[in-house]
């Protein structure tokens, strides 16, 4: 008898779930589970899949008279009803799961979609020994929400993997927060793709009269172009801004600091007037290498002219797409000028200063003109007249140099 009870009860639930809201399902298990009497609480939550404190409370309402207690049109449940979210209990996990997940996380510059190297387990364990209880489950819908998303492994194939290359993320990670927390610019440097200048194909699409695309050339000949365009950036990560310099020479070490003077006398000077510190993180290879003599010795200059003590951070080999400016600058331009023909040198540099986002993103560009000798070769006595210190780990990687007239001054 017990188990027809319960069969029955079954189908009948599950013909009245798609005719019931929340409210009234809770009223008619309620119901029958006082019909049944003994056991009646059990049997209606099995058969209801619903739990024994739903059929109670819905016993509750019918003692108190269900009339008597009316909803707001269009609601199940009271105001403030059903489970807050674990953000809210826990307000503190977001911020803690993104400081977790920050130091390995790769992505796609061209896009919004970012992944992590770490498990869902081995996070949920890591914030377990902070003191946060969520599972793996929950970690994936909080990281999914965040815009992660999962990856085939292909995507994440950058060439061999250095032994120290985490280490070196980590150290990265950790010398960008102390410099953060002590009010000391944090920017991250690269040179953006060279674009030929002039009615060319550019990738993308943007909205036009139907039936007229814009025309451009057949063929991107770089004998009919104008130029080229060699955008090299600065981007302050606190301030969330960029500087980008308009190359039309070469893009050599002296290029690149010299976008960076650029950026400290036009936004870093004013956003930072007691900076005494400068950090920069950048590739490895180009014209800011790790093994450029020139970059270091036009990194001197700059500290000099400027009194700054520059520390410098090169990501390892093969991890050029970690880079910040990559997805929070880069990635914004080239959405900004898709489907468009770079026909100037102007267009590029007005393009690039109309770019903008959601989240703040203020960028201002100029042309470079200047003319850069390819050719120069810095000898080891200039390279021993550098103020350079080199960092315990992987000094090849990550050094400093301070201002002459500084240490003179000592």
């Amino acid at each position: 008898m017990e188990a027809v009870t319960s069969e029955s009860l079954a189908q009948l639930f599950s013909r009245l779930r798609p005719l019931l809201g929340e409210r009234e399902s809770r009223l008619v298990g309620a119901s029958i589970a006082q019909m049944l009497g003994r056991g009646g609480i059990s049997a209606v939550a099995r058969a209801a899949g619903a739990g024994r404190g739903t059929i109670s409370r819905g016993l509750l309402e019918l003692a108190d008279g269900a009339e008597e207690v009316p909803l707001p049109q269009g609601r199940q449940r009271r105001p403030g009803g059903g489970r807050k979210r674990l953000t809210e209990q826990d307000p503190t996990l977001l911020r803690d799961l993104e400081a977790r997940v920050e130091p390995t996380t790769r992505g796609d510059p061209q896009s919004g979609l970012r992944w992590t190297c770490k498990s869902l387990r081995k996070l949920a364990d890591e914030l377990g020994r902070q003191g946060h209880r969520v599972s793996a489950h929950k970690i994936g819908g909080l990281l999914h929400e965040q815009g992660y998303s999962l990856q085939a492994n292909r995507k994440t194939e950058e060439g061999s993997d250095h032994p120290d290359r985490d280490a070196q993320f980590g150290h990265i990670n950790q010398l960008a927060l102390d410099f953060q927390e002590r009010g000391q610019p944090v920017v991250s440097v690269d040179t953006k793709k060279k674009e030929l200048v002039g009615n060319f194909h550019n990738g993308g699409q943007e909205w036009q009269p139907k039936g007229r695309p814009e025309r451009v050339a057949a063929h991107d000949f770089p004998s009919q172009a104008q130029g080229k365009a060699i955008p090299y950036g600065v981007y302050d990560l606190a301030q969330n801004q960029g500087w980008v310099s308009v190359g039309t020479d070469h893009d050599t070490a002296e290029f690149a600091v010299a976008t960076l003077q650029q950026w400290w006398q036009q936004m870093g000077a004013a956003a930072y007037p007691e900076a005494q510190e400068l950090l920069i993180t950048a590739d490895g290879g180009g014209s800011n290498s790790s093994r450029g003599r020139l970059w270091k010795v036009a990194l001197q200059r700059f500290a000099d002219a400027t009194g700054l003590r520059i520390t410098v951070c090169h990501f390892p080999p093969g991890t050029s797409k970690w880079n910040k400016i990559e997805h929070r600058l880069f990635s914004h331009i080239t959405q900004n000028w898709r489907g468009r023909p770079l026909t100037s040198h102007e267009v590029v540099v007005n393009l690039i200063e109309n770019t903008i986002t959601r989240g703040g993103l203020r960028v201002r560009a100029a042309l470079d003109t200047t003319h850069y000798d390819t050719n120069q070769r810095i000898s080891d006595d200039q390279l021993s007249e550098l103020y350079l210190s080199r960092n315990s780990f992987h000094g090849d990687w990550n050094y400093s140099l301070t201002p002459r007239q500084q240490l003179t001054t000592e």
